[in-house]
């Protein structure tokens, strides 16, 4: 046991000394391509703010091509989730720390405030501990309270190494090839019953993985 926190303890100082600039070089080799509806290449062109969710297991491209693009990002409070707010803090993102299981109502409501005063947003529904694929609430009510459109973001890297983590944590190969693909904007009527909202919530999480599995 004592073994595997000191494996454990150098791991993190390495993820916190020397990660980020591993992580750079790796997202600058790789080859990344979009599929971009109309729609929402006109908002992103017009950098209006949106709410963009995508799989935790898969954020890493996303987290890339995203970057110094005033967009507020949900992390999560645990060590790991401390490793990953090095890398966007030097990414150019806003962030914010909770989670589900951690002041996750209080930080939901700073990122509904934080999309209110023209601020994107961007998270991983499934974060920060699964289930994997498992798409949670949070994107759809700020999308909802916030009125701001939701965007999901497939993620297909072409070469990779899968973790052994709750999230099957996928890294793209050097030199790879990442697909990404946007959905259209999806506009949630602030109206809508709790019912309906719960209902949107599972589309998203099958739409989602339909984009996951799009092939350019």
């Amino acid at each position: 046991m004592k073994l595997k926190k000191l494996k454990q303890s150098i791991l993190r100082f390495l993820g916190n000394h020397f990660l980020y600039y591993i992580i750079n070089i790796l997202c600058k080799s790789l080859n990344i391509v979009s599929t971009i509806p109309p729609k929402t290449k006109d908002l992103i062109s017009n950098n209006s703010s949106c709410v963009y969710a995508f799989w935790h297991g898969t954020m890493l491209a996303p987290w890339y091509v995203n970057k110094n693009k005033n967009i507020t990002a949900l992390v999560s409070l645990s060590k790991d989730g401390e490793i990953l707010t090095r890398i966007l803090n030097k990414w150019g993102y806003i962030l914010e720390r909770g989670s589900s299981n951690m002041n996750g109502k209080e930080a939901l409501e700073l990122l509904v405030q934080k999309a209110k005063n023209h601020s994107s947003i961007a998270l991983t529904p499934d974060g920060p501990k699964g289930p994997e694929k498992e798409f949670k609430a949070g994107a759809v009510i700020i999308a909802k309270k916030a009125h701001l459109p939701l965007i999901l973001v497939g993620v297909k890297n072409k070469n990779k190494y899968t973790l052994k983590s709750w999230d099957k944590f996928e890294i793209p190969k050097f030199f790879s090839t990442v697909l990404l693909s946007y959905s259209e904007p999806i506009y949630i009527d602030s109206n809508i019953s709790y019912e309906e909202t719960s209902q949107l919530i599972v589309n998203c999480g099958i739409k989602l993985n339909n984009l996951q599995l799009a092939e350019k």
